[in-house]
């Protein structure tokens, strides 16, 4: 199966830090992009609320949430909508997105909410809340802490629910008249309805795509127009933590009538090699005028630097020449050969390398649009026996999987905080990751685009079989076309993803033929909007021989392949039982690449160590092997996993034995909030290789040793203060790439091991506890490797504060992560120090969040108090808009010396 893609990114950008700014907006008079995150008002209901419902939802339905990850979805479709409901007036907002027009939604008459208070452009908000966006009203807490919580644990113990509306005044110059003017939300959590000057406008009931209003019958020119939005957010409507409110950010964009379609560019090559690249650019222009227009269409093509700032011309497309008729729509596609490309790859064998195409549409001498599309040029191959291809190079899969929050700032979206997350795993030697299990923010991709990983882009989590009362299934039937649709076309053109998947872990997978009917049409969807990359689902119970996993073109496998409690460990388990399929799928489906789309799901909190140690090489945590109940903790031997899961030791023999398989998307790179197996009284996940703070966890450095065996380490666990252990077992593991290692405490030998075939850590079980100094000397093919040092350490004296960046911007959203660790008179960290600390910050920057990277930690995040946590805390720093100097934090901890650092905000 071979794919052979040039890719865009669209040019209605969206990080305007990286490219708007840096190349300047487009011309005034042809289509203008204007941030809206600015000076919102905002009131979320406590109690009752407005009746503006979509839909009728189900009242009476299970509410436990500390369900198996991998039990059978079950929750049916309900049928309850009554006359009272919005919904007849939000579901033409999809019919851009609907191609068959008989299906198309018509809007009935009638203005619902009209003449609610909340939408007339007179009612007085000042009272309201007022934020910026991207706005995540859950994030700042407090944690729901009671065992029935409205929201427990797995959707993040925070008050994510309820009803909440945004008001915001816009202002439109009488000189835009003639012109056509869009709302653009990136992602509104959840069941977004707008209004305008009273006027319901439309909306989008799923919370992760991003969506358009068309505002130009609303709009009054030359006045403010108010704009109205309700949000609708639920509980029990997903397995993880969704967010609430206006997450993403909000734009209004203005065009002339005749104008480039929303998210109408798409360009694919073919016979791409280092000589030459055959480039098609489809163009979907139409018009929104009230007369005729002959128009032309230019496109020129500039390679862009690392800046993503536009270099020298390389090439042109041929002009266009057409008429245009009042709301017509036509796609215009041109080609153009580039000699010698600069090809887009993944890092860090590759390089990202960038074009963008200037499109401009003119009306004789006048200007009507222009609209550029970065876009990079790369071949990719999915060969069933090598793995993933990309312009030539075998690339092994070292992937993570993401879910879409950042931490203690919830799923508001930062585009530093994400940039920090990748740059971590980057560090870690990923390459791929995979985005579980909804579109993420745009800027995102942006972002994965410039820093070369490669994406498989997720769209659903279920279909028409629900796993929590109130998800997705609810509106599955009226908008699986839409959604799927709206997220392939606004992110197909970008070089990083690799590939579609549009379901994971579905109910339909048990349904036999019925299901695969249903994943067969989400895939005709998918091909025809984009034909260029395969398709699939991914499958933690379909087996070879049933017929859903036949409709995919890459075989997806959720824990499938290592096995799913086939280990003697986990025989008591109740739930799927496999044994390992990767030969067998690959029997069936010889022609097919497979990927591991979910594996291990290792569970650990970072630097707790639980005694006695499993001796095998993979178990289930229970209160009695690898957890603590009443901490809540997990063992961070790396040996303990969710139920289903597997050790990374156990994944990758399993692996080593395939080498079919192209590779491993873990579950997961970071923790996240919600979801937090095995101990629902938390508030986020044990499964990350670095915690939600960003700290990294042991099982970071086996990782790191599989990923990036040049690199030289070895990484001794556990740390080596336990007071009143002397004497006893303290099994000591050591991870690195070396293939043998010599363990050494306080200078004696406790023995030099090899690796065996298909081992992973270096193990010497029966150390007992000594003060002292733990030494591991390895070495690689007979030759010295490196060395690694713990040592015990002294009473805790002082606090050191670390930041990722001393030098942040003045725009109001840059941020530096500050650590602050627990140190003794030595400087050696105190490994079990668990000090209330208390942050101050002055000048030019605000204290926006603390963490320590324990799940089981119910401080809501903007608490200025946090205890460290095996030694660590984090404080998250946000500079204050248009101001600059310098920014003073310190750390306080009663009878520590105090921790001081003085950063820098610049324009």
């Amino acid at each position: 199966m071979k794919y052979s893609i040039l890719i865009v990114l669209l040019v209605l950008v969206k990080c305007p830090s990286l490219l708007a700014q840096q190349r300047g907006a487009a011309p005034a008079n042809a289509r203008e992009r204007i941030n809206l995150n600015t000076g919102w008002f905002f009131m979320r209901y406590e109690g009752e609320t407005d009746g503006l419902i979509y839909d009728e939802r189900p009242v009476d339905f299970n509410r436990q949430d500390d369900v198996v990850a991998d039990s059978r979805p079950s929750q049916a479709v309900f049928k309850g909508s009554s006359e009272k409901v919005l919904k007849k007036w939000i579901l033409p907002t999809a019919n851009d997105f609907i191609k068959d027009p008989s299906q198309h939604y018509i809007r009935p008459a009638g203005n619902p909410g009209g003449d609610f208070s909340f939408v007339q452009p007179n009612f007085d908000d000042k009272k309201w809340e007022q934020v910026n966006l991207p706005h995540d009203w859950a994030a700042k807490g407090p944690f729901y802490k009671e065992a029935n919580a409205i929201v427990g644990g797995g959707m993040g113990r925070l008050p994510i629910q309820g009803v909440a509306w945004y008001r915001k005044k816009i202002n439109i110059p009488a000189a835009d008249r003639n012109r056509s003017i869009y709302l653009e939300l990136d992602g509104a959590m959840s069941y977004a309805m707008v209004w305008l000057n009273g006027k319901l406008v439309g909306g989008w009931p799923y919370g992760y795509n991003s969506f358009r209003l068309d505002l130009t019958p609303y709009i009054k020119f030359g006045a403010d127009n108010q704009i109205a939005i309700r949000i609708d957010n639920p509980p029990h409507s997903a397995r993880w933590y969704p967010g609430a409110g206006l997450y993403r950010s909000v734009w209004l964009t203005k065009t002339n009538p005749v104008q480039i379609a929303q998210w109408g560019t798409s360009v694919i090559t073919n016979k791409v090699s280092k000589a030459s690249a055959m480039v098609t650019l489809a163009v979907t222009i139409q018009n929104k005028g009230l007369k005729q227009e002959q128009v032309k269409v230019l496109t020129d093509v500039y390679r862009l630097d690392e800046k993503f700032e536009k270099l020298n011309k390389v090439s042109s497309f041929p002009v266009s020449t057409v008429k245009l008729g009042k709301e017509e729509k036509q796609v215009l596609e041109a080609q153009v050969a580039i000699k010698q490309p600069a090809l887009w790859g993944p890092l860090p064998t590759q390089k990202p390398n960038m074009y963008v195409a200037v499109t401009q549409i003119f009306a004789g001498d006048r200007l009507l649009d222009h609209y550029e599309t970065p876009f990079g040029i790369r071949d990719i191959q999915f060969d069933p026996v090598k793995g993933v291809i990309v312009n030539g190079e075998q690339i092994r899969i070292h992937g993570v999987n993401q879910h879409h929050d950042l931490g203690a700032l919830g799923a508001a979206f930062n585009y530093r905080a994400a940039e920090r997350q990748l740059e971590m795993l980057r560090e870690l030697g990923s390459n791929a990751i995979r985005f579980a299990h909804n579109p993420p923010a745009p800027e995102l991709l942006d972002l994965t685009d410039k820093m070369g990983f490669l994406v498989i882009n997720e769209v659903f989590d279920c279909w028409a079989q629900g796993k929590t009362p109130l998800d997705f299934h609810l509106i599955f039937p009226e908008w699986h076309e839409a959604d799927t649709r709206s997220f392939i076309r606004r992110d197909k053109n970008h070089p990083s993803i690799m590939a579609w998947s549009y379901g994971n872990e579905v109910g339909e997978q048990y349904t036999a033929a019925a299901g695969a009917a249903i994943s067969s049409k989400l895939s005709a969807i998918v091909k025809d909007e984009d034909p260029s990359r395969p398709a699939t689902a991914s499958m933690n119970y379909a087996k070879p021989d049933m017929p859903f996993p036949g409709t995919m073109d890459l075989i997806s496998l959720n824990y499938q392949g290592e096995g799913i409690r086939d280990a003697p460990a986990y025989a008591h388990l109740k739930g799927i039982k496999t044994s390992p399929l990767y030969a067998a799928f690959h029997s069936k489906f010889p022609e097919k690449l497979m990927l591991s789309s979910e594996s291990a799901s290792t569970l650990s909190t970072r630097g707790t160590y639980i005694f006695p140690v499993f001796e095998g090489v993979s178990a289930p945590v229970s209160d009695s092997t690898g957890g603590d109940p009443k901490k809540q903790q997990v063992s961070a031997y790396e040996l303990y996993t969710a139920q289903f899961g597997a050790s990374p030791d156990k994944v990758f023999a399993a692996q080593d034995n395939h080498p079919f398989v192209g590779g491993e998307f873990v579950w997961t790179g970071w923790d996240y909030l919600g979801e937090p197996t095995p101990y629902y009284g938390a508030r986020s996940s044990y499964s990350g290789i670095i915690d939600l703070a960003g700290f990294k966890k042991d099982r970071f450095y086996l990782y790191q040793a599989r990923w990036r065996p040049e690199l030289r380490f070895a990484h001794i666990l556990p740390h080596w203060t336990w007071p009143g252990r002397e004497g006893e077992a303290t099994p000591v593991h050591v991870f690195s790439s070396a293939d043998e290692a010599e363990l050494f405490l306080n200078g004696k030998s406790l023995g030099r091991k090899k690796k065996a075939s298909f081992e992973y850590r270096f193990r010497w079980d029966d150390v007992k506890y000594t003060p002292g100094e733990l030494k591991v000397v390895s070495y690689k093919d007979g030759k010295p490797w490196a060395t690694g040092t713990v040592k015990t350490v002294g009473a805790a004296v002082t606090l050191q504060l670390i930041a990722d960046r001393n030098i942040i911007r003045s725009d109001g959203t840059d941020l530096s992560f500050v650590t602050v660790k627990v140190m003794d008179k030595d400087g050696n960290l105190v490994p079990d120090a668990l000090h209330n600390i208390t942050f101050a910050i002055s000048g030019a920057a605000e204290l926006v969040a603390t963490d320590n990277g324990d799940p089981a930690d119910l401080v809501a995040f903007p608490s200025r108090e946090r205890k460290a946590f095996s030694g660590r805390a984090l404080a998250i720093v946000r500079s204050l808009p248009n101001k600059t100097g310098e920014i003073v934090v310190t750390a306080h901890a009663q009878g520590l010396a105090e921790g001081k650092l003085v950063l820098t905000s610049k324009k």
